[in-house]
């Protein structure tokens, strides 16, 4: 939005989005209409899921003798998620608009608001930076034995082979994970659908949990297992994981924010 758009105070509190309360079987439309999106779009939702798939094992390689950092960037990879699949959300607003879901307009997505989707995905690069610090710290303080190698890291963390290590790395993990998911639910597709400032987004996503904490902890156990399938399949399974994810949380973003002039008409029990 130019100097020029830029709405007044009491303007821009009448623009503040109006969230919704959804019940549990939202999450579920979500994924069905997600699947639809990914089948519709085709190639074009593909090519963002072997972006994906090709992160993960470049930072294999490339972090083959750091498995400490190697962990750290890999869980963290998925706190960028809401910013590498913008492109995703744009080829859903096309076929929800009846148009060609085409790749190429889609990779320019983030244009129209630049300065605060640049201003949020450095927010979010800069905690995957802090949590890849946090994880080798993690490793020094409480990982026992030689250098591990991958295999043994994901043993030793998800059969609590060794304690101690395994709580804090969960505790602290979990803590990065939750801060990026609340301020992020709805945060992204807000500034690509009505180019909302990064703050109002952010805020927006804060009361969308508030006001559903039991759909939004269920979609964010989806989002984790959709992810741990990609992870282990050594990444192949981002290919269709990933895009699912990205054009279910267009979904579930118009399922959460009102439309510009509606009220909150859905209370479900």
């Amino acid at each position: 939005m130019s100097e020029n758009d830029a709405p007044t105070g009491e303007d821009a509190a009448g623009r503040f989005p109006v969230i919704r309360r959804v019940g549990f079987s939202a999450v579920g439309g979500w994924l069905r209409a997600g699947w639809q999106d990914f089948r519709l779009a085709g190639l074009a939702s593909i090519f963002y899921g072997v972006c994906f798939a090709a992160a993960g094992w470049l930072m294999q390689a490339v972090f083959a003798k750091a498995y400490a950092l190697f962990a750290g960037l890999t869980t963290g990879f998925l706190l960028l998620g809401p910013f590498l699949t913008l492109g995703l959300y744009h080829l859903s607003r096309r076929i929800e608009r009846k148009e060609l879901p085409e790749l190429a307009p889609s990779l320019a997505a983030w244009r129209p608001n630049l300065a605060n989707i640049g201003l949020f995905a450095a927010l979010l690069a800069v905690v995957l930076l802090v949590w890849a610090r946090a994880s080798i710290v993690i490793f020094a303080l409480f990982f026992a034995g030689g250098l591990p190698t991958f295999a043994d890291v994901v043993r030793t963390v998800l059969t609590f082979e060794q304690v101690d290590f395994a709580l804090v790395y969960f505790a602290v993990g979990g803590f990065f994970a939750a801060f990026v998911f609340a301020i992020s639910v709805v945060t992204v597709p807000l500034m690509l659908d009505r180019k909302t400032d990064a703050v109002t987004a952010a805020i927006a996503s804060l009361l969308a949990c508030g006001r559903n904490p039991g759909p939004i902890l269920l979609w964010a156990a989806c989002i984790a297992v959709l992810a741990a399938i990609g992870f282990a399949t050594a990444f192949v399974g981002l290919v269709f994981t990933m895009p699912l994810v990205g054009h279910a949380t267009w979904h579930a973003y118009r399922d959460l924010v009102a439309a510009d002039g509606q009220h909150d008409e859905t209370t479900p029990p």
